[in-house]
């Protein structure tokens, strides 16, 4: 059975401020290094709060094969 590990992504990204402003290309190379390190973007939601835009995606990779923990606590 595959295991993910999930990340959150969002307009307030610290990397850089990479999404901040129109700059495709930065936003673009963002994503292929996220790419490269096996995320994938499995949800995208946008936002309006206080008259700004912003989103908020999903990303997900899969967990190397290991002990499978018990998520019911």
């Amino acid at each position: 059975m595959k295991r993910w590990e999930y990340r959150i992504i969002d307009s307030k990204d610290a990397s850089g401020g990479v999404f901040r402003g129109p700059d495709r290309q930065k936003l673009e190379d963002h994503l292929n290094a996220l790419g490269d390190e096996g995320w994938e973007i499995v949800g995208v939601d946008f936002l309006e709060l206080d008259n700004r835009h912003s989103f908020l995606a999903i990303a997900r990779r899969e967990k190397p094969d290991g002990p499978v923990a018990d998520a019911t606590g």
